[in-house]
């Protein structure tokens, strides 16, 4: 072993959660390295090659608030673009990208490589040096090592990965790349408590052998939302996406062959996605169901190769090739990469803090699937908040500790460390209480002053915001005062509209509140230009109908707060609180929560200790 160089914060693996710590680091001001097993892996997406989806989207518009990088590669390189649940209320409205797989790879590629403070490194980091609890640095496969006063483990699946089709199974990470088996055994050591986890992805097949004349047409939206505010490139539809639907024969086929699955066989050991399964899992789970929608999707522009969402599978490839040619349009399809299950080593998030800080090892912190997440978006986002407080921690400043209220980012990472995870964790829109208040179109209203006060938003940005803000509040004030008269334009919209139409002059805003009409729709009756983007319409229109249900959850809110606010000593020794239960006394000694609030959602505390806690609180925590 030899001394190399020496860094801030060191990031193990350059994948969407690698990526964003050490942008974060980097530009916080922090001397910063990230090794990665291959350069050629850099952002790689494994799975499908899209960004954002239900609550993914928002987690992405978070990021970008908070100045990550993610929501940037999206826009930069998407092929096609989808606003998810346009038909339901503005809780569940999530933008959702195709991204070019390769574009996508060489977009964060350069990023890191422009990026001032930092290196990129492809090495395997087989040990993590740690003394007295305090983390010292890395060493590499090469015997070289690099010291360090933080270091960030984002191995995604390559962390002892194992790749499974059918009969064969070989160690590797996703697509052949070489899997880092020798980390897990310094983490061991260092009492990180690993557990094995499984996921899979679909065939790859090639475009000449589909058949898109008999599938359902999935185009984008017309009008396109960005993922960044303050986006600058130049957003187009290029591709065209379609359905198609599984069959009592792909059902039969796959039934027929469950004894060479390796997941029934009994050779795969790692708990898999409850919300992400199989396709043979569906059809054992969801027997009753004739069918299963998947999705054609292409990898990127400059590539034959499409993927097949929805079919993931660990079944060997004669069978897939089988089962797949039962599906309208896939009678004739050629395999070109096929589907895989890789299982794979993860930490026991229960072990961080809400900074993603390892309890026991100071400057070690965990983000993405290491810390058994599922998704590029909630590794990025980890990433990201892992990246900031290294480097807030190399300045001796105080972490950042995002919250339920404020973000569904809060919401990942408390549920992660107070509830923890027997499965792959992925977000979703109801994991959320505050689901209302945290929506796609203000996440600038949350989160972009927070952002510059971390230091990753600039100046001119948030001042950016400020006047697009004070646009929609001086429109809003218009059309409050504004009278719309009962125009035969107007009533002919209003009746397309399926609403009734208006016998006297109505204010524009009590207009707007009938959930049938837009922002442009009535601009558009009234022949007058628009004064705001449809972008900051949608923000005015949501905050106009829904003023009194966001009140009433604001109120909430509030009222919940005040638990959080209410905080507890990192330090407590819980078995000394008199009137706490015995399972409430173990628990909260192992979560060691940060307020009351965070107590409040541990599996195990109950009401009556919460009460417990309040008065020791109160009473100058006396035992």
């Amino acid at each position: 072993m030899y001394n190399a160089e020496k860094y801030n914060v060191i990031v193990i693996g350059a994948g969407h959660a690698g990526c964003e710590a050490a942008l974060a680091a980097a530009r916080l001001g922090c001397k910063t390295a990230v090794f990665t097993l291959s350069l050629d892996a850099v952002a790689n997406m494994p799975c499908n090659p899209c960004i954002g989806g239900s609550a993914k989207g928002q987690l992405v518009r978070e990021l970008s608030c908070l100045g990550g990088e993610m929501g940037k590669a999206a826009d930069a390189t998407f092929i096609q673009s989808r606003m998810l649940n346009r038909g339901k209320g503005p809780a569940v409205h999530s933008l959702r990208v195709q991204s070019d797989r390769v574009k996508y790879h060489t977009y964060m590629k350069s990023a890191l490589e422009k990026t001032e403070n930092l290196d990129i490194k492809q090495a395997e980091v087989t040990d993590i040096k740690v003394e007295n609890g305090k983390v010292l640095g890395v060493v590499t496969k090469l015997g070289a090592f690099y010291s360090a006063d933080c270091v960030i483990i984002t191995t995604g699946t390559y962390l002892g990965g194992k790749i499974h089709i059918g009969e064969i199974n070989y160690s590797s990470g996703p697509d052949n790349v070489t899997a880092a088996n020798a980390l897990t055994d310094s983490l061991k050591q260092l009492g990180v408590n690993i557990r094995r986890f499984k996921t899979g992805t679909p065939a790859r097949v090639h475009r000449r052998s589909i058949d898109f004349s008999v599938m359902e047409e999935q185009p984008g939206d017309e009008y396109i939302t960005p993922f960044c505010f303050d986006n600058e490139f130049v957003l187009e539809n290029k591709v065209k996406c379609y359905v198609t639907y599984t069959n009592e024969n792909t059902h039969r086929i796959i039934l027929d062959n469950l004894d060479r699955s390796p997941l029934y066989a009994g050779r795969i050991k790692g708990v898999g996605p409850r919300y992400c399964p199989s396709i043979e899992d569906k059809i054992v789970r969801f027997s009753d169901k004739p069918r299963h929608q998947l999705f054609v999707e292409p990898m990127g522009l400059d590539t034959e190769e499409y993927y097949l969402q929805g079919m993931s599978s660990s079944l060997p490839e004669d069978v897939q090739l089988k089962f797949l040619r039962t599906i309208k349009g896939l009678e004739n399809v050629e395999i070109m990469r096929p589907a895989y299950a890789i299982e794979y080593d993860c930490c026991d998030p229960l072990e961080l803090y809400a900074s993603l800080e390892f309890k026991k090892i100071k400057g070690l912190y965990g983000a993405g699937q290491f810390n058994c997440t599922s998704g590029y978006e909630e590794a990025a986002v980890q990433g990201l908040v892992a990246g900031i407080n290294a480097a807030r921690s190399v300045k001796g400043l105080s972490p950042y500790i995002p919250d339920r209220r404020s973000s569904y980012i809060g919401t990942l990472i408390d549920d992660l460390v107070t509830k923890g995870c027997s499965e792959p964790y992925r977000m979703m829109t109801g994991r959320s209480e505050y689901r209302l208040i945290l929506r796609h179109d203000n996440a600038e209203e949350r989160l972009l002053k927070t952002g510059r006060d971390i230091g990753l938003v600039s100046e001119e940005r948030y001042s950016e915001y400020l006047q697009r803000r004070e646009l929609i509040e001086e429109e809003k004030s218009r059309i409050a005062k504004h009278g719309v008269p009962p125009l035969p334009q107007v009533n002919e919209m209003l009746e397309s509209k399926g609403t009734s139409p208006i016998s006297q002059t109505v204010k524009f805003i009590e207009l707007l509140k009938r959930p049938q009409i837009g922002y442009y729709d009535i601009i558009s009756a009234l022949g007058e230009e628009p004064r705001l983007t449809r972008e900051l319409a949608e923000k005015a229109e949501i905050e106009i109908k829904y003023e009194g249900y966001i009140k009433t959850q604001t109120e909430k809110i509030e009222k919940m707060q005040k638990l959080e606010d209410k905080k507890l000593p990192p330090d407590t020794d819980y078995s000394k609180i008199m009137g706490l239960r015995l399972e409430a006394r173990e628990k909260l000694n192992l979560h060691k929560p940060l307020s009351i609030g965070q107590a409040a959602r541990i599996s195990g505390v109950n009401p009556a200790d919460i009460s417990v806690l309040l008065i020791w609180l109160e009473g100058g925590r006396r035992g």
